[in-house]
């Protein structure tokens, strides 16, 4: 339902994860007989569930662990890990100035020239070490370093950007990146985003991607939504671009998943996301307060160094638990970040949903007071859902 903002202008109500609520059925099942798995460019993984291509969450390590744990972690292409031999006294520096030093030292040491040499070198370390290669880059670096990306052999490519779309305008003396084009070039698949909108989402898919992102804004570390004033709520992201989905597959035969990205930090934020329409996530923040993160405790954006207009800042999140402990348990908190997969399992079990294709159609509530009804004792003493 449209609502009048003014003469002239009305809109569409959105919402959020935090708005909505998931209501069981008439089934339930033992958690234990949901399938969680899920496929993304012809290879399947047990967890759907993704790091974020950020430099305080994904390093070589981080890569190849995920993937031994069922899950997934893409490497930024374009930040410390291929500008920097060492990453690691890079990642110190970060780690160790305060607030007001950050945003300057960010552009100092994203000012390093990226090197192809080094792209091979991380996409070979990771495979030879039995992980999937899976990168990301900007529209602009799909274009420079695509050549590199494929000699070196990766597994998966990510074009991300904070809008990507099919119909991008630039100067004459640029040329933008052809993404159906580099999609049949690339000999591996290719998955395209950012976007919040049924539209962009089909467009992108009839553009040969292998896999859809949704998200605009809503991430730990971003401040997209402050600075440009641009975002969607991702309730309302994700079931739209899952609904472009379904009408290209009617349309296709071809399945093009789609992956909620940003915003999300506990098991019941993954859970409402698939509700929503999702086949899977990506996360950042909870990953960056793993023992085994690059990060040290903090989880920046990768709009943070831009020399133009800085988007994101570092947050301090902490080290919370090791990496298998967040993925897989046993959960050392209570706040719902341990153990995300037993989470959707026990929650798909609850629902009665045996596998993420039925989870997708789980029915909706719009439920505002879902967070804080009866909360009032965890909030006060700071515990559980309260913190």
């Amino acid at each position: 339902m449209d609502i009048q903002i003014g003469r002239g202008k009305v809109a569409r109500r959105a919402y959020g994860i935090d708005e909505i609520a998931l209501t069981p059925g008439q089934r339930t099942l033992d958690p234990s007989l949901a399938d969680t798995r899920w496929q993304l460019g012809g290879i399947e993984r047990e967890i759907p569930i993704i790091a974020s291509a950020m430099d305080g969450v994904v390093d070589v390590k981080m890569a190849v662990a995920l993937s031994q744990l069922g899950a997934l972690g893409v490497l930024n292409l374009e930040g410390i890990q291929t500008r920097y031999d060492d990453p690691d006294p890079i990642l110190d520096r970060i780690a160790s100035v305060d607030k007001h030093e950050f945003v300057p030292l960010m552009q100092e040491l994203y000012a390093e020239p990226i090197k192809p040499e080094l792209i091979e070198r991380r996409v070979q370390d990771i495979k030879r070490q039995g992980g999937i290669a899976a990168v990301s880059a900007t529209p602009a670096g799909a274009s420079k370093y695509g050549a590199a990306v494929a000699q070196a052999g990766a597994d998966l490519f990510f074009i991300q950007a904070t809008v990507v779309s099919t119909a991008h305008l630039s100067p004459e003396s640029v040329t933008p990146l052809d993404l159906a084009g580099f999609c049949a070039e690339m000999p591996m698949p290719v998955i395209l985003g950012n976007c919040v909108t049924y539209e962009v989402a089909l467009n992108l898919m009839k553009a040969g991607a292998a896999a859809v992102l949704v998200g605009i804004g809503p991430g730990a570390a971003c401040t997209s939504r402050g600075v440009l004033g641009v975002g969607v709520p991702q309730a309302t992201a994700v079931a739209d671009c899952a609904a472009a989905r379904e009408d290209y597959y009617q349309e296709t035969g071809r399945y093009v998943p789609v992956i909620a990205d940003g915003g999300l930090i506990t098991g019941g934020d993954i859970c409402k996301c698939i509700a929503c329409g999702a086949d899977g996530v990506m996360i950042g923040s909870p990953f960056a307060r793993a023992q085994e993160a690059p990060g040290r405790g903090y989880h920046w954006g990768m709009a943070t160094p831009s020399p133009v207009l800085p988007r994101g800042t570092r947050i301090r999140v902490g080290t919370t638990g090791t990496l298998e402990q967040i993925l897989r348990g046993p959960a050392q908190l209570d706040d719902g970040t341990h153990n995300l997969l037993g989470a959707l399992k026990t929650s798909m079990g609850t629902l009665g949903a045996k596998n993420i294709r039925e989870m997708q159609q789980v029915e909706v509530v719009i439920a505002p007071s879902l967070l804080t009804e009866g909360k009032v004792y965890q909030k006060a003493q700071q515990l559980g859902m309260g913190k």
